[in-house]
């Protein structure tokens, strides 16, 4: 997995310097053709643009037709590369149209979210959002390459870039203790970005080289993850109700973190500052018992699950995780409640 970070204007320029490639397309949604595409377009050769509607809505399967759609009209051979120019969303759905497009041509990423930045782009997983499940129809591809420059995150809402903070946290907490006391002594305002983003990478990339395809140890990647996309669906079942990525992952790691001090797994003082350090940044879900019944229901699709089982990633100390624990009804049940201090 090949991933720079530095400059666009130098990455970029060398990653097609020597290369053939019949036609270059750029795919950007509403936001991010008006925020990111003018920093880039300059430093392209000849090049077309789809853009797309913005936001977790979008990413399923009738968006994947439009853009097939319009990757045929443009009379894209398998020698065309797609830049991915965007967050989660953009990389996931990108990658995977690519993947599939004339049984796949080239992509590369290039993230401009914090979210997608330190986790969403690197390691190869693409898919999209099917009947209301995260990420259920999907395919592991690498890109040809992942460019980040932290100079897009200058053009992110406060709010974006405190839910791609999550991923960060998680990272620390599941492979890094040292750097977990480091961030939890900062506020939000004060993180070094570019430290952090290196530090991720480096996190995920190590982990992804020794399982690419998520048969072991890669599911540590989910910690937070198994209750926390559960409560982003049901948050994106409910028009009404807003809740962004990180926002639902910070929520499950709390959760998560939980059922490791019901198991023994961690200490109360690692649960308490878990939880007193997202609360602090992410403030609390409006997560009431009564949801347990649909929060399950959709944590029973979960890709990690086997068996009919649930399997969950739960932290075993700080710094470290455990992979493919089960876990019960019961034990779900009593995370909910102790979240939303019920």
């Amino acid at each position: 997995m090949s991933v720079t970070i530095g400059a666009l204007s130098v990455s970029l320029s060398a990653f097609l310097e020597n290369k053939n490639y019949s036609k270059i397309v750029v795919l950007a949604d509403t936001n991010t053709r008006k925020h990111c595409y003018p920093l880039l377009k300059n430093l392209l050769p000849t090049h077309r643009l789809i853009t797309i509607s913005a936001g977790e809505t979008h990413k399923n399967i009738r968006t994947c037709e439009q853009i097939w759609n319009k990757m045929t009209r443009l009379k894209l051979d398998r020698h065309a590369l797609l830049l991915n120019l965007g967050g989660g969303v953009i990389g996931d759905m990108g990658g995977f149209c690519a993947a599939t497009y004339k049984r796949g041509i080239d992509f590369v990423q290039i993230p401009t979210t914090l979210l997608s930045q330190v986790d969403a782009s690197v390691g190869g997983k693409l898919g999209i959002d099917f009947q209301g499940f995260k990420n259920h129809l999907g395919v592991f591809t690498m890109p040809k390459k992942v460019l980040i420059d932290s100079t897009f995150l200058a053009t992110l809402p406060y709010v974006e870039l405190r839910s791609g903070f999550a991923e960060v946290v998680k990272h620390c907490l599941i492979a890094d203790a040292h750097k977990w006391e480091d961030i939890r002594q900062r506020e939000l305002s004060e993180q070094d970005w570019e430290a952090l983003i290196a530090h991720s990478v480096a996190v995920k990339s190590e982990i992804v080289a020794q399982d690419p395809t998520e048969k072991g140890l890669r599911k540590i990647l989910n910690f937070g993850h198994t209750l926390g996309h559960a409560v982003e669906t049901y948050f994106l079942d409910n028009p009404k109700l807003k809740l962004l990525h990180g926002e639902a992952i910070a929520a499950g790691m709390v959760m998560e973190t939980y059922l490791a001090y019901r198991r023994k797994m961690v200490s109360l003082q690692t649960l308490e500052q878990v939880e007193e350090f997202i609360f602090s940044v992410y403030g609390k879900v409006a997560l009431k018992e009564v949801h347990a019944g649909v929060i399950i229901k959709l944590a029973q699709q979960d890709k990690k699950n086997q068996n009919g089982q649930l399997r969950f990633s739960l932290l075993s100390g700080v710094g470290s995780c455990a992979y493919d624990v089960t876990v019960g009804i019961a034990e779900i049940k009593s995370a909910i409640r102790y979240y939303s201090g019920e």
